[in-house]
């Protein structure tokens, strides 16, 4: 199991805005070059999107799924990649101070993913997260900041 953990600059409530938003996931998560909603409601739980991975010429689309969200806290996703089966994403953005600890847990569910993982696939996952977690904290210190007034 891939745990990964960043801490973002901004509220949860600056994190929720981008990871609550579908047509920005593939700016943030690595692989995806694009995203489509398929259901008006994202993250509403059972909504979904297709999202496109290109590799060179080559592309195929997968779909996301939202299994579990408590808004501004908790977004857990299914990532369906054709034959390579799916892949259990859980986000947590816990308040540290006005700052956000994002933390990121992801492995294989079914299909040749989950048959195949190991600790080189885990390492792998590491790596991408480093990357995903990244962007996600990029992204979101780039978006313009909203001031309460009492």
């Amino acid at each position: 199991m891939a745990v990964r953990h960043q801490l973002i600059r901004r509220p949860p409530q600056a994190v929720w805005a981008v990871l609550s938003d579908p047509t920005r996931y593939g700016e943030w998560v690595v692989g995806p070059s694009e995203s489509t909603p398929l259901d008006a409601a994202w993250p509403e739980v059972g909504s979904r999107l297709r999202y496109t991975v290109r590799i060179g010429p080559w592309s195929t689309d997968g779909v996301t799924t939202v299994r579990h969200r408590e808004p501004g806290k908790e977004l857990e996703l299914e990532a369906s990649f054709r034959s390579l089966g799916t892949a259990r994403i859980f986000l947590q953005l816990r308040p540290w101070g006005e700052e956000t600890l994002v933390v990121c847990d992801e492995h294989p569910l079914r299909g040749i993913g989950a048959t195949l993982h190991n600790s080189a696939t885990e390492t792998l996952l590491q790596l991408r997260h480093r990357g995903m977690l990244a962007r996600l904290a990029r992204i979101v210190k780039e978006e313009p900041q909203v001031i309460h007034c009492a």
